[in-house]
């Protein structure tokens, strides 16, 4: 299993060039970052100086979106990165979620984000791709590579993951939602005459270290309200008793809306509908010990993958104790 550490670009940059420093150097190999450039700092510009910092870290957002970058704009951002250090990025994609919501979009739809995933992947890669019906291709991009990791919940969402993307992001470290959604693109991705074992599985959710599992939770509780979103999505189109599994949709009945302007931060005070059995199924807590158990049962489904949220305020023992109790235990 390989892990990655997902940060919000709050200022000053430099701390969080630091910190991937600082992950890399603990033995964690991704670097991913939040991508809503309203909320918080550009991350693509801070991503050249984590790259320059780092030796082989790869890096990307977790996630972007269709929405607000012209994929002609994301195509070139991406290979700029890798030509100038080595093919080290990923594109993690979803619907959008903030970066949508704060500037007055609405996510995007499956289909638009199909063709946005083809397109972005095709000239990022130095192919031609038809953007708005005019061929394209960016001519000096030379052994360009980029793989394209989508995050969804839902049935059609999964479905599309696996007829399509080159990797599958689950927020969230419910065994039993990772055990169906990893199922779910697996079936499709058989239907699409694709090799499921193919696709990178990979698991981000919060994860802290330590023995004070009431204040753990506290700090952790504001996930449950960032995936309440999605779930409310979810409930919308597919009703209460749809197929999606309600170890997911149940906790989001006491949801009343949601403030972006505390989005992914400990405290969220719309997230305090969120109940203290779904901060620890969701998330990481507890000694070393819990979460290698907790990461077994996620490697048994064959998760590649395990990306640690970092926002809480034990950043650095978090990193640490996972470099010297954890990473060691579990890495491939």
């Amino acid at each position: 299993m390989d892990f990655g550490v997902v940060l919000q670009t709050d200022p000053p940059a430099r701390e969080v060039v630091r910190l991937m420093k600082l992950a890399e150097d603990r033995g964690f190999s991704y670097g991913w970052t939040f991508d809503s450039c309203v909320l918080w700092q550009e991350p693509f510009v801070i991503y050249s100086r984590i790259l320059a910092a780092t030796s082989s870290m790869t890096v990307g957002p977790m996630v972007t979106n269709p929405g607000t970058r012209d994929p002609s704009v994301l195509a070139s951002l991406f290979a700029t990165l890798n030509e100038m250090y080595g093919n080290r990025t990923v594109c993690g994609i979803g619907r959008g979620d903030s970066a949508h919501r704060v500037v007055g979009l609405r996510p995007s739809t499956l289909d638009n984000l199909r063709e946005v995933m083809h397109v972005v992947k095709e000239l990022a890669e130095g192919r031609e791709a038809i953007l708005r019906g005019t061929p394209v291709r960016i001519p000096w991009v030379r052994d360009g590579r980029l793989e394209m990791w989508m995050a969804g919940y839902g049935p059609k969402a999964l479905r599309l993951a696996g007829e399509q993307a080159d990797g599958f992001i689950l927020q969230c470290a419910d065994p039993a939602i990772a055990r169906w959604t990893i199922g779910s693109v697996r079936e499709a991705a058989r239907a699409a005459g694709r090799d499921p074992a193919g696709i990178t599985l990979c698991v981000a959710a919060p994860a802290y270290i330590g023995d004070d599992l009431p204040h753990q939770r506290e700090q952790l509780r504001w996930f449950g309200g960032m995936v309440g979103n999605h779930v409310a999505d979810l409930v919308t189109r597919y009703g209460e008793s749809g197929p999606v599994p309600r170890e997911l949709t149940d906790y989001i009945a006491g949801r009343e809306g949601y403030d972006y302007a505390h989005h992914g931060r400990a405290g969220n005070p719309s997230a305090d509908f969120v109940p203290d059995e779904i901060v620890d199924r969701f998330c990481l807590l507890g000694p070393a010990s819990a979460h290698v158990e907790r990461l077994e049962e996620l490697a048994a489904l064959d998760v590649d993958q395990f990306a640690v949220y970092l926002m809480h305020d034990q950043r650095e023992r978090t990193l640490a104790a996972y470099g010297e109790e954890i990473i060691g235990k579990l890495a491939t």
